[in-house]
């Protein structure tokens, strides 16, 4: 999962569509949309004072992917992977994280399936304005990272040239072991923090 900066003169969707006619020529071709959200908790003021604590953040993502899941991370670590109604325990869980409404991330967008490779080219929305450019790209046929990673950094040289992203820092913690949802989803919340500080100081050509 990688962010691809906005291209000169253009706005976020005409670069979207810059890729994806990329991926077009190479001959990918369309299945269906995908959708990936996180919504920020922060620690309630009430159990940092009584307990001594730092106030925490935890991240509750959803991915499309998986419709019965939901995923909860906190920066450092853990990921939790629990049922969808998950939503539901966090609002009896008030008295101790409290939802930052106005932080909710997402990115929305089409799903591409290329021979044995899957590619998601997403807009990043916060509230209304679009914020950013993500694409994930899998390699289906293999499940442990470190194995196909050259071979996944040729295939997306071929569509984003010199955009194409370094090793992922959740590869350097899983070696030879593998690879699975709950990586993608801490590619996802990092991409998700980033264009967040981004967005506290204002970026050229962003629209």
């Amino acid at each position: 999962v990688s962010q691809v900066p906005v291209a000169e003169g253009k706005s976020v969707q005409q670069t979207v569509e810059l890729l994806t006619r990329k991926l077009e020529v190479l001959g990918a071709e369309k299945q269906g949309t995908f959708c990936v959200d996180c919504e920020t908790y922060h620690t309630a003021a009430s159990t940092i004072g009584t307990q001594g604590q730092t106030g925490k953040l935890m991240y509750v993502m959803h991915n499309s992917e998986y419709p019965l899941s939901c995923f909860a991370l906190f920066e450092s670590g853990p990921c939790l992977i629990a049922d969808a109604n998950f939503d539901i325990l966090m609002v009896k869980l008030k008295g101790f994280f409290q939802n930052a409404k106005a932080n909710k991330i997402e990115t929305r967008g089409t799903r591409y399936q290329y021979c044995d490779f899957l590619v998601k080219v997403g807009t990043v929305t916060m509230g209304p304005s679009a914020r950013g450019i993500s694409v994930e790209v899998e390699y289906c046929p293999c499940v442990i990272a470190n194995d196909c990673w050259s071979l996944l950094m040729e295939f997306m040289q071929s569509f984003m040239g010199s955009h194409a992203p370094g090793l992922p820092s959740v590869f350097g913690t899983k070696h030879d072991s593998i690879y699975s949802p709950s990586d993608t989803m801490v590619q996802y919340m990092e991409l998700f923090n980033k264009i967040r500080k981004q967005q506290q100081v204002p970026v050229a050509g962003m629209r």
